[in-house]
């Protein structure tokens, strides 16, 4: 596979003129409508309705979310704060109990699990003794499928006996190792210090405990990177012969994460030096690592079975990004934590203490959403194959839907000529597809389907595009 946007494959094309007239700020939809639309009119009420609504054949997929870390990196969006007392973990973990009955009492039967995944913050804060506590718990409430997934993100740097140990009864079947990036002097500017022994440390421990598959994820776009340090932390990364890798663009909104702003914005890479940048790891995963580009951000070895499931179109997106889990129901524990019903989605108080507030009363956390509208569905539909697939056909999309296809070619019409004039898309009157030079503006191809972006008010929260 060659470079995203390289010579010979593109020459000619002026890659800073690309990235100034696509790199805009847009959702990175893992979901539709986006979070910036759940207002507090869906709360606990409607949340409990939703759930004792849920049709009985309904397969579930399980979020945990564990608001804690036990130091805070200079670049993470994440919902966490810095919370080593072991009592605070303990008291967390026995509402993630709590709240686990509750959910499982209104949907009223022990339903099918797909899939499981804990994440943060750091996942592994709480005790080892907690961590199994509670996939107890699920397992007590839910039945989980013979070959369901549990999935879970550590920190290298920060996985106590304990925690390692507690793998293997949790029934963890993969992990997701932040590795971000392996230049000191880019470890050093984020806060966080991790060496590639430690990493590598913490991917043999996990698999001599049976834990079979492995997730990394590395980032462009931090203070002090550059291309050929991107490549460097990209082919160490190959030695640790993980099943999958996400690439992502460091997302800089001190507006929304303060600790951001300790960040000197001097040492950000500029758009195209971002872009080299991915481009770089781009070619070393694909040229060197012979993985397979999934998406927007991910790539996979052929075997994998996301790699699988892009070939066979029936990848999906969620709020932990791609994914091979066609649950039609996502429910969410912990704070800050997102679900997905058919009916619309909910989110939980985003603060531990708020969360904790909630549950502690007898009350479920849910404290906004956003119920979807036919035209939600379709619209999310036509998203989600974009960024999934880098193609879709609107017109059999609009037919699933008993929908009229005219405001979707409308919108794909008066948006798509750019990219068409640029080589980043074709389209034929009813189908798009995205080129492998287009891959990085995939966001900037699927807002042409939002019907939310426009809203000024939205704009600022969401991420560049590149």
């Amino acid at each position: 596979m060659t470079a995203i946007l390289d010579a010979p494959a593109t020459a000619g094309l002026d890659v800073d003129r690309l990235i100034a007239r696509y790199d805009g700020r847009v959702p990175r939809y893992t979901s539709y409508p986006t979070a910036p639309h759940f207002t507090p009119a869906v709360g606990a009420g409607v949340y409990a309705r939703w759930l004792a609504q849920l049709p009985a054949e309904t397969p579930l997929s399980l979020y945990l979310h564990v608001p804690f870390c036990d130091r805070l990196c200079l670049y993470c969006g994440c919902n966490t704060t810095v919370v080593r007392l072991e009592t605070s973990h303990r008291h967390y973990a026995a509402m993630l109990l709590r709240e686990i009955d509750a959910v499982a009492g209104l949907i009223g039967r022990r339903a099918t699990v797909s899939h499981a995944h804990w994440g943060g913050g750091t996942a592994t804060s709480l005790p080892g003794d907690c961590l199994i506590a509670v996939m107890d718990r699920l397992r007590a409430r839910f039945a989980f499928a013979p070959d369901a997934e549990v999935a879970i993100e550590l920190d290298p740097t920060s996985l106590p006996d304990d925690r390692r140990d507690a793998l293997g009864p949790m029934g963890v079947t993969r992990i997701s190792l932040g590795v971000q990036d392996l230049e000191p002097s880019v470890q050093e500017a984020i806060g966080r210090m991790q060496s590639y022994e430690e990493t590598e440390a913490c991917a043999k421990a996990a698999r001599a405990l049976g834990v079979g598959s492995l997730n990394l994820d590395l980032i462009y776009g931090l203070p002090l990177q550059t291309e050929e340090g991107v490549a460097r932390t990209a082919r160490r990364a190959l030695a640790l012969k993980a099943d999958r890798v996400a690439v992502f663009g460091y997302a800089h909104v001190p507006w929304m994460k303060r600790h951001q702003a300790l960040i000197p914005e001097e040492q950000l890479p500029g758009p195209s030096e971002r872009y080299a940048q991915l481009n770089a790891i781009h070619r070393v995963l694909t040229e060197e690592g012979g993985y397979v580009a999934i998406g927007l951000d991910h790539y996979a070895l052929p075997s994998d079975a996301m790699a699988q499931a892009a070939a066979g179109r029936r990848l999906k997106r969620c709020f932990q990004g791609y994914t091979t889990d066609a649950a039609p129901a996502l429910i969410g524990f912990g704070a800050s934590s997102i679900g997905s019903l058919p009916q619309g989605y909910v989110q939980n108080a985003p603060t531990a203490a708020a969360y904790i507030k909630e549950i502690e009363a007898g009350r479920l956390a849910t404290v906004r959403g956003v119920a979807v509208t036919p035209d939600d569905r379709l619209r999310r539909d036509v998203i989600e194959r974009v960024m999934c697939d880098l193609e879709v056909d609107l017109a059999a999309v609009a037919a699933e839907h008993g929908a009229d296809p005219a405001p979707l070619l409308e919108a794909a019409s008066e948006g798509l000529e750019k990219f068409v004039e640029d080589g980043l898309a074709s389209w034929d009157g009813r189908r798009i597809a995205v080129s492998e030079r287009g891959r990085p503006f995939v966001r900037s191809v699927a807002a042409l389907f939002d019907a939310y972006l426009a809203q000024a008010s939205d704009k600022p929260r969401h991420s560049r595009a590149v």
